[in-house]
């Protein structure tokens, strides 16, 4: 009698282990949140986009750090030369050298590429994402991605645009 209990009880266990647990769909509310999340970035962005077309910068410079766990060489900060719409530099600030590995900034070294950088980020759904921008030109100047306190984010911080000849 007390086996069978004892076969039973392991039975009933390992049958409770191997159920899949039934996935949750997310509320309702949550759903609309999110929604109203990603849409108000999205206009957000969209305006600020035209601000800073409208300004037609095509020659400018600007500082960017980033904050993350990464190596320190992708964090910076460095400043990025643009001319004609096309990378011409990136140079650490530390040195005044250009760095080493400029892929780290690939995403990063246009403004139209951060702009790129927010609509993807957003569309996907799949971070975590605040953003400021220069009220003036439109610009980002700060982009915030994931979380940077659970080691799963990156903080960008663009400073010191200036326009050049």
């Amino acid at each position: 009698m007390r086996l069978s209990i004892v076969i039973s009880a392991g039975l009933v266990m390992f049958l409770g282990l191997n159920t899949p647990t039934p996935v949750m769909p997310q509320s309702p509310i949550q759903v609309a949140q999110s929604s109203e999340i990603t849409n108000s970035t999205l206009k957000q962005l969209r305006i600020n986009r035209r601000l800073w077309r409208q300004q037609k910068i095509s020659n400018y410079r600007y500082t960017l750090s980033n904050s993350c766990f990464c190596i320190p060489e992708a964090r910076g900060p460095v400043v990025i030369e643009v001319r004609n719409g096309r990378t011409t530099s990136i140079t650490s600030v530390q040195t005044g050298q250009p760095v080493a590995n400029p892929e780290f900034f690939q995403q990063y070294n246009t403004v139209p590429k951060l702009f790129n950088l927010i609509r993807n980020t957003s569309s996907s759904g799949q971070s975590e994402l605040a953003v400021e921008y220069n009220p003036k030109l439109g610009y980002p100047t700060q982009i915030n991605i994931g979380n940077l306190a659970a080691d799963a984010g990156i903080f960008t911080t663009i400073e010191n645009l200036q326009k050049i000849r």
